[in-house]
């Protein structure tokens, strides 16, 4: 089935209000930022969103957080956006901060049909326990916190350990960027682009790649590709000028 779509307008048209988003990337690699612009040109609201960041204040997630249309989100990492801060701490957004490796973790469960697992990462904090502050009032004090998760006490390798569950994440749409694709939808993901990249692309119910090289069917290598195009339902191909539209995150050389 040919899964290439004509622009990224067309592939975002159908994502409603309140729609929940797994979107790839890893600090600004491999950030759909194409996907992202479309999203935002579309006036779409209210959305749940699960990524490792929030971009930074004026790239990628960012671009939403600042235009109001993001009312949750699922991360690990939120240092590099003041706006995200302001939200969060004004109560104008509601944030569900996760470990990084189990974010990853959830998000391959979903995409695998896994309902939950257990991990050493948060037994004895707040991510056990709960009471994290999800969402604050105006008035500073906590609205939403986190509730307590099951804490089980198995044995590995000969050692008795406490490990806390944690639950699968998956979303009602998947937005993913891809070094490399095919009409089919297989993509090749370049470098960090694949830490998060496939992991949301499979948690995806209906999954969205834009791609910087769209090629023909069967010039991929079958063993050099990093997620099949069974998780993948809509392909954009990037024009060479969005290809070359990159932001570096923080600039440390000059």
């Amino acid at each position: 089935m040919d899964k290439v779509v004509q622009s990224a307008v067309e592939a975002v048209a159908d994502i409603p209000d309140g729609a929940t988003l797994a979107v790839g990337g890893f600090g600004l690699c491999g950030i759909p930022s194409l996907l992202i612009h479309a999203l935002l040109d579309s006036g779409v609201q209210d959305l749940e969103v699960v990524s490792n960041n929030c971009g930074v204040d004026d790239w990628g997630l960012g671009l939403l957080l600042q235009a109001g249309r993001i009312r949750r989100i699922i991360a690990s990492y939120v240092g590099e956006n003041k706006e995200f801060a302001r939200q969060y701490l004004a109560g104008e957004l509601e944030v569900e901060l996760t470990p990084q490796g189990t974010l990853a973790e959830r998000l391959r469960a979903g995409g695998s049909g896994i309902a939950a697992f257990y991990t050493r990462t948060g037994v004895g904090t707040l991510v056990a326990s709960g009471g994290l502050p999800w969402r604050y009032s105006p008035d500073g004090s906590v609205l939403v916190e986190s509730p307590p998760k099951p804490v089980e006490t198995f044995t590995v390798r000969g050692v008795s350990s406490d490990f806390v569950r944690e639950e699968a994440i998956t979303a009602d749409y998947a937005l993913v960027r891809a070094a490399r694709g095919d009409r089919l939808g297989n993509l090749v993901f370049h470098s960090s682009a694949r830490n998060f990249n496939p992991l949301c692309a499979a948690a995806g119910a209906v999954t969205i790649a834009e791609v910087e090289e769209l090629v023909p069917v069967g010039a991929l290598d079958p063993d050099s590709i990093h997620l099949p195009g069974i998780f993948v339902d809509r392909v954009v191909a990037l024009s060479p000028a969005e290809v070359a539209d990159k932001r570096i995150e923080r600039r440390t050389v000059s």
